[in-house]
Formats: structure tokens, C-alpha cells, sequence
């Protein structure tokens, strides 16, 4: 019985490296199509002939190879992947600029990003870096924040209590112990759980990419578990790992603080994904120079290129099947006309629960295989959004490139339960946690843009059921009550900062508004106002569920890319990309990118004399 298992085990295994490791179709990381880089772009005008391409029927390409729904990173990334390897891609965007979460607005002088704040393993020649760079032909530059990153304030007003969280793989730990002498032991331990649980996220690829029947077979023997320390530890909450390591609440916090930039209370959130992101920052953290907006102006040029397109004020209303279930193409709304486009392939980055739910006809909503995966899935907490224009640099506002994490006190899941749970007025004028964070300190262009000006954005949670009554108003012209909620979250969130930061004063404030759960229905299409697409709790890290939620869908021709196929943020969304596009060329696109990093690392090494 033991040959029978092990000769089953043996060819198993060598079947997965087989199947993981060959590939067939073209390598859009085959060579680096990096380029010189070329004078920075200031121009709207200039900007805006990239960014703010309007739909109509003439600026469509003939015969698409491809077309994509939404423009976010998951889908422009995407759109540039199979436009390096001869695809012609027409992608669509329902707002009136591209980028998804990756745009920016002015208002009143004052520019704003919306959702990249900072990016971590960015280091030259790392994967992530090289795959990035691959993207975007090396124009998008990265600048690094300071060192401190990160500063975790806990407490109220008279008793705050600050922590500063510092870059560096020793540096991290070593900080963290001049805080917290005597726990030197719960830092070395804690760090070393999230290094070996973050370097099994690979396991997420394997079981989206492998046959489903291997993918079922690692599940049901438990090998899965047996792979990848990553699995092992997902089932466990973040509050029960921390809380094994240490008694001391303050550190316990500090353990979890950077819990809001996926979206779940650490006793909702999987000890794995939280890894992620203390890795994901453990070699520093960088914002992009010249704001946000520089990703989709410099992704959008190289889709063009191969023949294709990206189409702002396009919204799609449904996807096209024929009698066949056979995705074929997508209807575009224009005022009262729909507008059919037909191609081979229709690829949404709209987030499952709008594809699944909005996009689709009524009689394949219900098929069985759709609405087990829908069941696996639920919305992600709604975002809170306070954008502030002010009088002033960055010195005379005492503004750094680096983020502030602030709570009212260190019991993190009282804290959001208490907040979420409470009646929208009453939780409007206490707001127990705020990210806070300057993109005009962070990009060393923002003077030369905007001199003497400096932003703001700051970011928590919003119950999409506080707004909804509101949904249906017109954006520019909401009704009185709903005006007056939002301006005391705008109230109770500025007190907090300008207790924080004491140089900001109202008088130096000039302008202010802020971001509701149904204002980013509006402009990025969430289905109810979250940030983060689909809920990342404890659940969403099963491997049944990493097994059944992947690129390809249960209807021929029809794909799913971006943040709810992989996992969120920048870097999910992009992970969720070579993904989909693994699928689609039929060859493993996250190997193809470890290559050419290393490649490319060799041959510097080389010139270098190394």
C-alpha cells in the first residue's frame, strides 16, 4: 500500500511541475522592453489626450482580440501583458478617466489620488519591481518614503502614544525592541511566523492555475496544507496568533495596525494575508513620481500600440452570449443607444459580484456553478474617503513622505466592532481609526506642480447602509441630510489630525469633501462601496475557495481578472493579472517575471564588474 501511495504521490508531483513549469504560448516578459526615460509629462491637456479617451463607435478597434471591463490596475496590467504578445485589447471604463483605484482628481488646485498610497518591494530587480517596470516600459519612476514608513498612534488625545515602523529586515525587529524592551522574544517570533507563512503565498497560483481535479486532490488528501505554511496558518485569525505571542496589548496592536489596508478587524482577518503586507514593506515603501495617475499614462500607451484601445465613458451594461452560453462580445450604453463590440474573449476586472450579478443574463445568473461561487464570496466593508487641499509646503505644515495609522486606543477589535455596529450618527461623530497620508510630500514633482500647496488624504470605514437611502440621488446633488452626515465625519476626522498634526489649523485649510461608500459605487463602480473588492476574511483563503474563484469562469470565452481573482491592493490586483493572463497564454506568467528579474539582475551584475 505504501509503494501504490508513494508512486501516486511521485507522479502527482511530477505531473504539477509539469504542468507548472512548461508553457506553450508567447512570453510577453520574453526580453525588458524597458526604455530610456523620457522628459515627465505636466500638461492636462497633454495628460488628458491619454487618460480621458471618450467612447465612441469610430475609436473602437476593428476586430478586438480582447475586450476588458474597467481599467483598474488588474485590468490595464492585463490589457499591456497580451498587447506585449501582438493582442489587440479594447479596454472599457465607466468613469470619465482611466485608472480604477489608480486615478487621480483636481479640485480647486489640489490634486488627490484615490487609492495607491504606498507600494512596498519595490527593490531593484525584484520580481514585483521587474514585472512593474516590464509594464509600464520603465517610465513609471518610484520614490521612496521615508524610513519611517509608518507611524501607529494609539490613545486619545491626552495620552497618545506613538510607535514608529521602520523598513529593513533587521531594522524592523530592532526598532520595534527599543519600544518594547523585555519582548524581544514575541518580535524575533513574530517576525519570523510572517517571513515563512508570506513565502507560501505561491500556493494561490497553483491551485488557480493547475487542473481543477489536481487542485480537488491537494484539498482532499490535506498535501495543500502540507505545501504551503501559508494554508496552514490561513484558518488562523490574526487576534489568536498575536495573542499567543505576547500579553502586552500595546505590542499586540503594533503586531496588527496595518490591518486596514486589506479591510478586516484582526479577529476577522487571516493570519496569512496580514503577512503579506508586513513582508510586502519589509525592504521599504515607495509612492510613484508624479502622482497616481502616472501608472495608467504610461500602461496606456503600449495597449495602444499593439492596435487596441482604452475608452473612458463607456459603461458596460451587459456581456453578449450566444445560445452556446458563449461570451462574444459586450453592449456599451451611449445616452439611450446600446452599442454592441463583438471580439473572441471578454475579460472583466468589475469585481465578481457586478460581472456575476449585473453583467450577466438572468438564466445564466442562476446556473449552479455561478451561484456557488458567489456563495463563497461577500462584499468587502465600505471606504471612507476625506480629501484636504491646504495652504502651505510640506515644512511649513510639518508634512513627511510616511503614513500615520491612528486609533483611539489599542483594542483594535472593540474599537471597529463597536464603530461599524453603532448608529451612523453616533459613529459619525467618533471615528476610532484614520489612515492618514500626504501624496504632495511623498513626490518630489509636487512643488514644481503646485507650489505652496500641499494635500491630505485620510481613509477609514464606512458602513454602505449608513449612505444607501442616498444611492439613487444625483452625485453633485445629494440631498441636505446626507450632506450633513458627511460633513460630521468630515468634523470628527479633522479634529483627530489637527490634534496629530499641529501646524494644520483650519485656517489653512481650502479646501475639503469627502468620499462616501456610494460616492465609490459612483466613480468606481464597487458594488457597495468597498475598497478592497471582495471581503479578504478568513474564509476568502481556503483552498476550495482559491480552487473554485479563478480566472476562468463557468461560461466558455468569459474571464475574471484583477482583486477578487488573487487578492487586493496594487499588488493583488496585479498578481490577479499574470494570473488571468497565465490562463489566457497558456504559460506561467509569474515564473516568466521571476526569470526576467533574474535575468535582468545577472546582466547588471555583469556591467557592473560584480
Amino acid at each position: 500500500m505504501l509503494i501504490i501511495v508513494a508512486t501516486v504521490c511521485v507522479a502527482l508531483v511530477v505531473f504539477i511541475l509539469k504542468y507548472v513549469f512548461s508553457s506553450s504560448g508567447p512570453n510577453p516578459f520574453e526580453t525588458d522592453t524597458r526604455e530610456p526615460l523620457k522628459k515627465m509629462v505636466y500638461d492636462r491637456k497633454e495628460r488628458k489626450k491619454v487618460l480621458k479617451q471618450g467612447f465612441v463607435a469610430g475609436k473602437v478597434p476593428d476586430n478586438p482580440d480582447a475586450i476588458i471591463i474597467g481599467s483598474g490596475i488588474g485590468g490595464l496590467g492585463l490589457a499591456v501583458l497580451l498587447a506585449k504578445v501582438g493582442k489587440k485589447v479594447l479596454v472599457l471604463e465607466q468613469h470619465d478617466r482611466a485608472g480604477g483605484c489608480c486615478h487621480t482628481f483636481t479640485e480647486k488646485g489640489f490634486e488627490f489620488d484615490v487609492g495607491i498610497h504606498y507600494i512596498g518591494d519595490l527593490l531593484e530587480h525584484k520580481p514585483f519591481r521587474c514585472m512593474v517596470d516590464q509594464l509600464t516600459n520603465g517610465q513609471l519612476q518610484w520614490e521612496p518614503l521615508e524610513n519611517p514608513f509608518d507611524h501607529v498612534v494609539l490613545g486619545p488625545p491626552e495620552n497618545r502614544r506613538r510607535y514608529p515602523i521602520y523598513s529593513g529586515r533587521t531594522r524592523f525587529p530592532e526598532e520595534l525592541k527599543k519600544c518594547f524592551p523585555g519582548e524581544e522574544k514575541a518580535i524575533d517570533e513574530y517576525l519570523k511566523l510572517v517571513k515563512k507563512t508570506g513565502r507560501g503565498v505561491w500556493i494561490l497560483a497553483l491551485l488557480k492555475l493547475c487542473p481543477v481535479f489536481v487542485a480537488k486532490f491537494l484539498i482532499y488528501t490535506g498535501l495543500v496544507k502540507r505545501l504551503s505554511f501559508f494554508v496552514k496558518m490561513a484558518p488562523r485569525s490574526l487576534t489568536e496568533v498575536v495573542n499567543e505571542l505576547t500579553e502586552n496589548k500595546e505590542l499586540r496592536a503594533v503586531f496588527t495596525y496595518i490591518f486596514g489596508t486589506y479591510g478586516n478587524m484582526p479577529k476577522e482577518a487571516s493570519f496569512s494575508m496580514h503577512s503579506l503586507l508586513v513582508t510586502h514593506y519589509l525592504n521599504g515603501a515607495w509612492y510613484p513620481k508624479g502622482g497616481a495617475s502616472e501608472i495608467a499614462y504610461h500602461m496606456i500607451p503600449i495597449i495602444e500600440k499593439a492596435g487596441g484601445a482604452v475608452l473612458v465613458r463607456a459603461p458596460v451594461n451587459r456581456i453578449l452570449f450566444n445560445d452556446a452560453k458563449e461570451a462574444y462580445g459586450v453592449s456599451v450604453m451611449k445616452g439611450q443607444e446600446e452599442i454592441h463590440i463583438h471580439a473572441p474573449m471578454v475579460i472583466s476586472n468589475a469585481g465578481i459580484f457586478n460581472t456575476y450579478q449585473k453583467l450577466l443574463p438572468k438564466e445564466l445568473q442562476a446556473m449552479p456553478s455561478i451561484q456557488e461561487q458567489l456563495s463563497m464570496m461577500k462584499n468587502g466593508e465600505g471606504g471612507l474617503s476625506v480629501f484636504l487641499g491646504l495652504n502651505g509646503t510640506k515644512e511649513e505644515l510639518g508634512l513627511k513622505a510616511d503614513n500615520y495609522w491612528i486609533f483611539s486606543e489599542n483594542n483594535f477589535d472593540e474599537l471597529v466592532e463597536n464603530y461599524l455596529n453603532g448608529k451612523r450618527e453616533e459613529s459619525a461623530k467618533s471615528v476610532p481609526l484614520l489612515f492618514v497620508a500626504s501624496p504632495s510630500a511623498k513626490d518630489p514633482t509636487w512643488e514644481e506642480r503646485s507650489p505652496g500647496k500641499s494635500t491630505l488624504s485620510l481613509v477609514s470605514f464606512a458602513k454602505y447602509e449608513w449612505f444607501e437611502e442616498w444611492k439613487d440621488d444625483k452625485v453633485s446633488n445629494r440631498a441636505l441630510d446626507y450632506k450633513e452626515l458627511k460633513q460630521a465625519f468630515i468634523d470628527s476626522v479633522l479634529e483627530v489630525v489637527m490634534d496629530v498634526f499641529p501646524k494644520i489649523t483650519r485656517d489653512k485649510i481650502e479646501y475639503v469633501d469627502a468620499g462616501t461608500p456610494i460616492t465609490n459605487t459612483h466613480y468606481i463602480g464597487a458594488a457597495k462601496g468597498e475598497i478592497y473588492g471582495a471581503d479578504h476574511g478568513i474564509a476568502r483563503f481556503s483552498p476550495e475557495l482559491n480552487a473554485t474563484i479563478r480566472p476562468q469562469t463557468p461560461l466558455k470565452n468569459l474571464y475574471l481578472t484583477g482583486q477578487d481573482v488573487f487578492l487586493c491592493g496594487f499588488a493583488g490586483a496585479l498578481a490577479g493579472a499574470l494570473t488571468c493572463g497565465s490562463v489566457i497564454l497558456n504559460r506561467n506568467l509569474h515564473l516568466d517575471a521571476i526569470a526576467l528579474a533574474k535575468k535582468t539582475k545577472s546582466l547588471n551584475a555583469k556591467l557592473k564588474g560584480e
